[in-house]
């Protein structure tokens, strides 16, 4: 039976809680579980191997393959559910690397995320940044934010995405999911056409280019809600990789865009809680006088700064999110350090020391 293989082992993944599945040729298995890689006693000879991958791919998708040496698929079994899998090449031949999409969409609490994020997303336009490391959970923020607002207003939804992760279903909103390579041939294309499409929110996968951002400003500015993810580790970075698509001269001009129409970045990174369970610490920006200032005279060095003056109105940056964590009882304090923007601060913050180092600019 064709891919057969293939979902033995994907069955034989979800049963021993792995999120992640690494197959290559004449290896044996390696699985992610609670954020660690497990060897299995298991492997597929490249002939095999190859087998699987003629059988899931399109052809389109194998031109993709043979030019690039990646390609990227949502696939479904109807036992254990929704992998997303990207094929490539490593030394001319084929591997996989497949992540577990669950079914159920959790709610902010479930997910350990800060209710902070249900006011960001009542926005009605502007421009929300997921951001975050590969893997350190962007697309199931991503979802639960998608699930809040179908959940509790009627809008119109729309999600770019390559491949489609988790699927909705219509509660209060009317959602419409594109995939590339099957409904739409680039994230470009379909955003742009988005804004002829009557959605009140759109999703984009991912920002990629220069042209992405540009219809997310133009998005915005025609009052729609954008929200994608970035790979980037704070709010700096994000911005940072953003201006970097653009020539120098252009900076300016971004910056007055960003702080006309940024709502907020969040970035999030997983720690291990002391059951073993993966928690999210998250960084939160929210655009308000003080950022949209430091965005437009250039001072991105002193965001952090900003963020954690921001705590009243909802901003917290990664330590001071760790620390909440080792307060609630939820991850040690080794593990907090260890994860830490800055080790040494966090170590004085959790004896109960602060030290101002904004040196009066942000007044």
């Amino acid at each position: 039976m064709k891919d057969e293989n293939l979902k033995r082992i994907l069955r034989f993944a979800i049963t021993n809680d792995a999120s992640d599945i690494h197959i290559s040729a004449g290896k044996n298995i390696i699985l992610r579980v609670d954020g660690s890689l497990v060897e299995c006693d298991l492997s597929f000879s490249e002939s095999d191997l190859q087998k699987i991958v003629d059988d899931i791919l399109t052809d389109n998708m194998k031109q993709e393959l043979d030019s690039t040496g990646d390609t990227d698929l949502s696939y479904y079994d109807d036992e254990s559910g929704r992998f997303r899998i990207n094929v490539h090449k490593q030394r001319n031949t084929p591997a996989l690397a497949i992540r577990y999409v669950k079914s159920e969409i959790l709610n902010f609490t479930e997910l350990n995320l800060p209710l902070q994020l249900e006011k960001i997303v009542q926005k009605q336009r502007g421009i929300i940044f997921i951001s975050g490391a590969t893997g350190c959970g962007k697309s199931t923020t991503v979802a639960s934010m998608i699930q809040y607002i179908n959940d509790n207003y009627r809008k119109h939804i729309g999600t770019i995405e390559d491949p489609i992760e988790y699927e909705f279903t219509d509660n209060k909103s009317f959602i419409e999911q594109r995939e590339v390579g099957f409904d739409t041939n680039s994230f470009n294309s379909a955003f742009i056409h988005s804004l002829r499409q009557d959605l009140d929110v759109i999703l984009v996968g991912e920002m990629r280019n220069k042209e992405s951002f540009d219809c997310a400003f133009r998005a915005a500015d025609t009052g729609h809600l954008v929200l994608s993810t970035l790979h980037t580790t704070n709010s700096s970075q994000a911005i940072g990789r953003l201006l970097n698509l653009y020539p120098a001269d252009e900076h300016q001009s971004i910056r007055h865009a960003l702080a006309n129409n940024l709502i907020a970045i969040i970035t999030q990174r997983l720690v291990k809680g002391k059951g073993g369970k993966l928690i999210p610490a998250v960084e939160i920006l929210q655009n308000n006088s003080l950022i949209k200032a430091l965005l437009i005279e250039d001072r991105l060095d002193k965001l952090n700064n900003a963020i954690e003056k921001g705590k009243s109105e909802g901003m917290q940056s990664f330590n001071q999110s760790l620390i909440s964590l080792v307060k609630e009882g939820t991850i040690t304090e080794e593990e907090a350090l260890t994860h830490a923007s800055n080790p040494e601060a966090l170590k004085m913050n959790l004896k109960g020391v602060y030290l101002s180092s904004d040196n009066g600019i942000l007044g």
